[in-house]
C-alpha cells in the first residue's frame, strides 16, 4: 500500500486530500495511468501530467521514478514564489 497525497487544484479535482493506494505500477507514470482509469475526477486530475510535480517521500521525483520501496506519492502543481 502506497499513501497517495493530492495538493491544491489536483486535491479539488479528485475530491480527496489523501488516500491509501493498493498498486501493481512499477513507477509514477503507471501509477497516474492506473488512477487515471478509475473515474473521470482522476482523468481530469491526470489529464496533463506536465502541469504536476511529484514527491516520492518528500522527495522531488520524475513521472518515471521507480516506486519499489515507497511509501508515499504526492501530487502538485508547480510552486512559484518570490
Amino acid at each position: 500500500m502506497i499513501d497517495v497525497l493530492y495538493f491544491a487544484w489536483v486535491r479539488e479535482r479528485i475530491g480527496l486530500p489523501r488516500e491509501r493506494v493498493e498498486t501493481g505500477a512499477a513507477t509514477v507514470a503507471g501509477l497516474v495511468e492506473e488512477l487515471s482509469a478509475r473515474e473521470e475526477r482522476y482523468a481530469a486530475a491526470f489529464a496533463d501530467i506536465t502541469a504536476l510535480r511529484v514527491a516520492l517521500d518528500q522527495e522531488l521525483a520524475d513521472f518515471d521514478a521507480p516506486l519499489a520501496g515507497v511509501r508515499e506519492v504526492a501530487f502538485f502543481p508547480p510552486m512559484t514564489g518570490g
